[in-house]
């Protein structure tokens, strides 16, 4: 048995999930496109999307795969919408500044997170 079998193998015996990995680029939609080029001119000054760690806000890498959002409530587009929309603790809203497509692209994008 390889390194990388055993180890995957001890994983999954200790009970901890690997979480799936984000889509790749080159696999993205056009509207996913749109999304991921909506996430670098709005959201990657504060939030990694391809990373675990955070930056000054927290990653998004696995948003929608996990049951709850970093604040706690569910991981929902009407809550990560509201969120984006008119912010939460210390992110700022960003309603003014994504028109309603530019949003539904950035919601497709991180669905492929």
């Amino acid at each position: 048995m390889g390194a990388g079998v055993g180890f995957a193998l001890a994983l999954g015996l200790a009970g901890c999930k690997v979480p799936p990995a984000p889509k790749p680029i080159n696999e993205l939609s056009a509207q996913e496109i749109r999304g991921h080029t909506a996430f670098q001119v709005h959201c990657a000054v504060c939030h990694y999307d391809r990373q675990d760690a955070p930056l000054h806000g927290p990653s998004l890498s696995g948003l929608f795969k996990k049951p709850d959002l970093p604040s706690g409530a569910a991981a929902t587009n009407e809550r990560v919408t509201a969120t984006v929309q008119h912010g939460r603790g210390m992110m700022p809203p960003m309603g003014g500044t994504m028109d309603p497509q530019e949003l539904d692209d950035l919601l497709a994008y991180l669905h492929t997170l």
